[in-house]
C-alpha cells in the first residue's frame, strides 16, 4: 500500500504529534495573562520569562519537526519539555484516591507516550541522516 508510506501521510502524523504544542503555544501567545496564571499555578517563577519560554519552545520545536530543518532537535526538545511538565502538572501519586487522581494518572501516562512518539521521530530523523 503505497499511501502508508507517503510523505503526505508522515506530514500529518507529525503534524498531529504537534497539535497540542502549536495550540498551546498559540493560546499562550494570544492570552499572555492566562499563560502566567498557569505558571503561578503550578508555582513556577519568575512566571513571564518562563511563559515566553514556552511558548517559544512550543511553537519553534514544532516547526523544526514540521519544517525536517532539525526535526531530530525540535523532537528532543518536546519529548524534554514535556516529560518535565508532566511531572510538575501530574502528581497524581500526591492526590486523594478518586477521579481526580484517576484522570491525572490516565494523563500522565499518554504524556509518556507522547514523549516516547517524538523520541521515535528524533531517532529516525537521525537515522535518516546517517543514512544520506
Amino acid at each position: 500500500m503505497r499511501w502508508t508510506t507517503s510523505p503526505a501521510l508522515r506530514w500529518i502524523a507529525l503534524l498531529l504529534l504537534c497539535a497540542a504544542y502549536l495550540q498551546g503555544g498559540l493560546n499562550k501567545a494570544m492570552d499572555f495573562n492566562a499563560a502566567l496564571a498557569e505558571m503561578n499555578h503550578f508555582g513556577l517563577s519568575p512566571a513571564g520569562p518562563l511563559a515566553v519560554a514556552v511558548i517559544v519552545l512550543e511553537l519553534g520545536a514544532s516547526a523544526l519537526i514540521l519544517t525536517g530543518r532539525l526535526r531530530w532537535l525540535g523532537a528532543l526538545a518536546l519529548a524534554g519539555f514535556t516529560l518535565m511538565a508532566t511531572f510538575v502538572a501530574l502528581r497524581f501519586w500526591q492526590m486523594p484516591v478518586g477521579q481526580e487522581r484517576f484522570m491525572a494518572a490516565n494523563s500522565f501516562f499518554e504524556h509518556l507516550g507522547l514523549v516516547g512518539g517524538f523520541l521515535l521521530v528524533a531517532w529516525h530523523d537521525l537515522k535518516e541522516r546517517a543514512n544520506v
